[in-house]
C-alpha cells in the first residue's frame, strides 16, 4: 500500500497501527513524498510488473497516471460499494470526464484559519466571532494581526519552512482570493496587490514562522495566535486544548473566498501482484466506520455521506465546523490541487516558494519578481504539458501564464 499522504510520522503511525489493525489480510503502509511516490509507480509500470498492490494518492496524481493507462478499472468495484454513498462529484472526479472509474475517493481534507482565543480581544472594528465564520476580508486579517502586534509582539504565523505548506496558501487561497485565478493571473495587477498583502501581513509575523513545518507547536506554544494550516497539521493543537482555540474558514479577498478541497482516492496499478488483495484493502479503508476512524485519527474527513458520529472529539468538531463553513459559503471558490504536472510537481511549488522568499523574506521588488518568476512558471507548464485546472479557465494545450 504506497502513498504519499499520511506521510508524517505521527499519521502514518496511526494507519499502521490502529487504521489498519482490523483489515484482515497482510498489508505494508508505505508512504513517500510525491516525487519517489511517482517515480516507483512509473518504474514499475516500465518493469511490467510489481510489487504495489494499492496507491494512495492526490486526485492529480492518479489523474496522471490514468491518463497514461496505468491503473485497473474499478468502475465494477465502485458499483459493488455503491450502498457507501460516495459524494457523486467525487466520483465524477474520479472518471476524469470519461466512463472508467480509475480510483475510489479515499479521504478528503481542506486548510482553515486557527486563533487562540486572547486573540479575540484585539478584532478588528466591526468583527465579531460571527463575522469570522461568515464575512472575514483579508484586510480584516491584516488589521487583526497588526492590533494583536501593537499589544502583544507578531503573533500571526503561516507554515514557511520547506515542509510546510505556504505554497498551497498562494496557490488555493490568497491567489485566488485576490485574482480569481493561478497561473493565469500569476502576474497581474491583482496578484501584486495580494503579494503587497502578505508584505504587509509579514511585519507582524513570528520570526520562526520560516522553520513551521506545521502550526500546531507554536499555536500551543502561544508563539503564535493567528493562522492558516492543513486541518491535518492544526488537529494536535485542537486536540490537546480545544477551548483554547477558535477555528473558522480562510479568509474572503476581491474574488471571493478561495479555498482548496484536498481529495485523496485509492487506485490499483495494472501491474499489482493481486488484484483481488488491493480490492479487499479498498473495500476495508472505505467502510463507514473505518471512515470515521480515520477521521479520528489523522483529521482526514470521510469521502461518503455519512452523517459525522455526534461523539466527535472537540478539535476534531471544530475543524468539521470551519469546512462546512467554507464550503457552504456563498464566495465559496474552489481551487484544485495541481493537476496534470506529475514529475514537475515539485518544481511547481518552488516557483510559488522562491516568490515568497524574494518578495516577502528579501523585499525584492513585486512586479519584477513575478514576471521572472513567470518564466519558470511557464517552463514548469510547458515541460509537464499541463492544461489548466479551476479556478483557471480551461485550456487548449498548455496552460499559459498570465
Amino acid at each position: 500500500f504506497l502513498s504519499n499522504q499520511l506521510t508524517p510520522v505521527a499519521e502514518a503511525e496511526a494507519m499502521r497501527n490502529t487504521i489498519l489493525a482490523e483489515f484482515e489480510g497482510e498489508v505494508e503502509f508505505i508512504a513517500e513524498d510525491a516525487g519517489p511516490f511517482v517515480d516507483r509507480v512509473r518504474a514499475e509500470a516500465e518493469a511490467g510488473q510489481g510489487t504495489v498492490g494499492v496507491l494512495g494518492g492526490l486526485h492529480g496524481d492518479l489523474a496522471l497516471f490514468a491518463a497514461d493507462g496505468l491503473l485497473a478499472d474499478l468502475t465494477d468495484l465502485g458499483t459493488e460499494l455503491g450502498d457507501r454513498g460516495f459524494l457523486a462529484e467525487y466520483l465524477e472526479l474520479a472518471r476524469l470526464g470519461g466512463q472508467q472509474l480509475n480510483y475510489i475517493p479515499w479521504m478528503q481534507a481542506s486548510y482553515i484559519m486557527a486563533a487562540r482565543r486572547e486573540a479575540l480581544e484585539y478584532l478588528p472594528e466591526g468583527v465579531d466571532e460571527q463575522a469570522l465564520q461568515t464575512t472575514l476580508t483579508y484586510d480584516q486579517v491584516l488589521a487583526w494581526a497588526r492590533n494583536i502586534n501593537e499589544a502583544e509582539g507578531p503573533r500571526f504565523g503561516l507554515p514557511a519552512s520547506d515542509d510546510g505548506l505556504i505554497n498551497r496558501f498562494l496557490q488555493g487561497y490568497a491567489y485566488p482570493s485576490f485574482t480569481g485565478g493561478v497561473n493565469t493571473t500569476f502576474r497581474s495587477e491583482a496578484a501584486v496587490s495580494m503579494w503587497q498583502w502578505l508584505k504587509d501581513i509579514w511585519q507582524y509575523a513570528d520570526p520562526q514562522s520560516v522553520t513551521y513545518a506545521n502550526m500546531s507547536e507554536p499555536m500551543l506554544s502561544t508563539s503564535v495566535w493567528l493562522t492558516w494550516d492543513h486541518t491535518a497539521r492544526l488537529i494536535n493543537a485542537l486536540r490537546e486544548v480545544p477551548d483554547d482555540f477558535i477555528t473558522f474558514p480562510a479568509p474572503r479577498g476581491p474574488e471571493g473566498l478561495g479555498f482548496m478541497p484536498v481529495l485523496a482516492g485509492l487506485a490499483i496499478p495494472k501491474t499489482a501482484p493481486d488484484q483481488a488483495a488491493a480490492r479487499a484493502l479498498i473495500e476495508y479503508l472505505t467502510r463507514p466506520e473505518v471512515q470515521q476512524l480515520t477521521l479520528r485519527e489523522v483529521a482526514f474527513f470521510p469521502t461518503i455521506e455519512a452523517e459525522l458520529p455526534e461523539d466527535l472529539p472537540a478539535g476534531i468538531q471544530q475543524e468539521a465546523d470551519a469546512v462546512q463553513a467554507t464550503t457552504s459559503s456563498e464566495a465559496a471558490l474552489p481551487s484544485l490541487l495541481p493537476v496534470g504536472l506529475g514529475g514537475q510537481s515539485d518544481a511547481y511549488n518552488e516557483v510559488f516558494r522562491n516568490a515568497f522568499r524574494s518578495i516577502v523574506l528579501e523585499d525584492n521588488e513585486i512586479q519584477g519578481v513575478l514576471d521572472a518568476e513567470a518564466q519558470n512558471l511557464q517552463r514548469v507548464l510547458d515541460a509537464a504539458q499541463a492544461s489548466c485546472w479551476a479556478p483557471d479557465p480551461e485550456s487548449d494545450g498548455v496552460c499559459q501564464v498570465g
